[in-house]
């Protein structure tokens, strides 16, 4: 097989326990707190751990020890994309390049992790009563909502959400959020392979990006996406993911 190898782990909002507060650091644990929606406080909790389970078995540290760093590049709030804040060499001389995202949507929480390349993970839980003539005209270049309108009206949903993930993980992996206007990055339509067709053009630079798509629980959309060192290689074929159980792994910390 080739392509970028990307692992991810998929979780459930269920997975959610109070001895998982154990694992947080102080800026994490003063978000969790502050957090009013109990759904929200539980998707945060879920996240936060089992990036640090993973990480830490991945580095060789306790969890509670993978250092995190969370800072906006434009406001320097506590959010967005997390890093990993490794020196040089990397802990007991393992050598840094980790790069991880997370994303939740519904019950469902995933953490991606790759190394040599930025990656970004998103999923979308799919819904009957979603609005997805509002979301589309947000989202969408006039070249997606004409093809996304050419087709029949039952189809539109899957069709939309199938391009909104790809946009999301392409801009998570470049750490920039929304901050870049949706309708100015387009991408493939559904039915083809995931890429991207047009930058927007307040990006400083065109990375190369590899991806993939993904489909969780049989029904709701996901996709990854890996930019940066590495990712050029592997382009063509796009991203090789493995698939782990993260409740399994969330199941298995005792405090």
């Amino acid at each position: 097989m080739t392509g970028h190898p990307v692992q991810v782990w998929w979780a459930r909002l269920e997975d959610a326990r109070a001895g998982l507060r154990a694992l947080l650091d102080p800026v994490e644990r003063a978000r969790y707190e502050s957090t009013v929606d109990p759904a929200g406080r539980g998707r945060f909790l879920v996240g936060c751990a089992l990036s640090r389970l993973v990480l830490g078995e991945l580095l060789g540290l306790p969890p509670a020890d993978v250092p995190l760093r969370r800072v906006c590049p434009r406001c320097g709030g506590p959010h967005g994309k997390v890093h990993l804040a490794l020196p040089p060499d990397g802990p007991s001389g393992t050598p840094p390049g980790y790069d991880f995202s997370v994303t939740h949507s519904g019950a469902l929480v995933g953490v991606a992790v790759c190394r040599d390349g930025e990656v970004g993970l998103d999923v979308e839980e799919s819904h009957g009563d979603m609005d997805v003539d509002s979301a589309a005209r947000v989202a969408l270049s006039d070249s997606e909502l004409a093809a996304l309108y050419a087709r029949p009206a039952a189809e539109r949903q899957a069709a939309f959400l199938r391009t909104w993930t790809r946009k999301e993980a392409v801009l998570k992996a470049l750490g920039v959020g929304l901050g870049v206007p949706l309708r100015e990055l387009e991408v493939s339509g559904p039915e083809r392979p995931p890429a991207v067709l047009a930058w927007p053009g307040r990006l400083a630079a065109r990375p190369s990006m590899s991806m993939a798509d993904l489909v969780v629980d049989g029904g709701h959309p996901a996709a990854v996406a890996v930019a940066g060192v590495g990712a050029g290689e592997g382009e063509a074929d796009g991203v090789r993911v493995a698939l782990h159980d993260g409740s399994e792994v969330l199941a298995a910390y005792d405090v």
